[in-house]
């Protein structure tokens, strides 16, 4: 995909940040945030290490691109390149930014506990996305990185909502015919894909990604519209790889069989053109990179 970039970017005032940053927000994580404030501290401080740091939480990333895609900057094709983001941003609003959210993202220890498994999930996912994108000759990496690390983005607002939310996602992973976001709807009257969905609006995700984020557990329905979009059939079929390969039914739903991998599973794998041996191949890629499971079988 092609972007239009503009230079110079305008600097945003702290209350033209705060403006854009209204509405939804996920805490960044505490640990990235202290990474964070010591880079601002070196001497050298370097816009690239910045990048990638903010690159490795949800929160962070999510309030970076819903402000570079804002109408403040007027472009005419939306970014989803985080590192891009920060680049077009510059120095002085990415830091604005950071601190603004630090503010904003005070936890307790028992959320930070309680969010732990979501953040490492989300990056790893991230990471080993964007590594199957660039095996299988996807064009868009970073699109398939950023569809790993915000797919599941509604989760931590409806852990924060629900206090019995974790067991939700346990059952939800348990039950081996039922899509996950079915035994959400039923216990909960909303899920985490939804609510993601809209997550990426406001955060001014581009339509195709904020609809990934939506059907990421329609896999079924969406695989078997010959109408739905190559684009981002190849960039789900990229997240439930990498999910799988991470072992996302045990970090997320505790359950030591990945259900609905078994159900779609074949369809991915046809789609892509990949065959059993070469997934097998990949993934053993993925866990020399330090990615994925030891104790995962397909």
């Amino acid at each position: 995909m092609e972007f239009q970039v503009v230079y110079p970017m305008v600097e945003l005032t702290q209350e033209q940040i705060q403006q854009v940053l209204q509405g939804i927000a996920i805490p960044p994580q505490p640990q990235i945030m202290v990474d964070l404030q010591m880079e601002q501290m070196m001497p050298g401080c370097s816009l690239d290490n910045i990048a990638k740091l903010i690159s490795q939480d949800v929160g962070l990333a999510g309030a970076i691109l819903k402000t570079v895609n804002s109408p403040f900057y007027g472009l005419s094709n939306k970014i989803t390149s985080i590192s891009q983001a920060v680049s077009l941003l510059g120095s002085k609003t990415v830091v604005n930014l950071v601190n603004a959210q630090s503010i904003r993202g005070e936890l307790s220890d028992d959320d930070i506990v309680a969010l732990g498994r979501f953040w490492d999930s989300a990056m790893e996912i991230a990471m080993a996305s964007n590594v199957i994108a660039k095996q299988i000759g996807f064009p868009s990496p970073d699109e398939a990185y950023t569809l790993g690390l915000f797919h599941n983005c509604g989760i931590p607002l409806l852990m924060m909502r629900f206090k019995d939310y974790p067991n939700v996602m346990v059952e939800a992973y348990r039950r081996e015919e039922e899509r996950i976001i079915d035994t959400e709807n039923e216990l909960i009257k909303t899920n985490h894909a939804v609510v993601g969905y809209y997550v990426g609006k406001s955060w001014n995700l581009p339509p195709y990604l904020c609809e990934a984020i939506h059907e990421h557990h329609s896999i079924e329905k969406i695989f078997a519209d010959d109408r739905a979009e190559p684009q981002k059939k190849t960039l789900l079929a990229i997240l439930k790889m990498a999910e799988h390969v991470c072992g996302n039914h045990r970090i997320i739903g505790n359950q030591e069989e990945d259900y609905e991998w078994q159900r779609i599973g074949d369809s991915i794998l046809l789609f892509i053109g990949m065959s059993q041996y070469d997934f097998e191949s990949l993934r053993s890629q993925l866990l020399e990179m330090g990615l994925g499971n030891n104790d995962y079988y397909c």
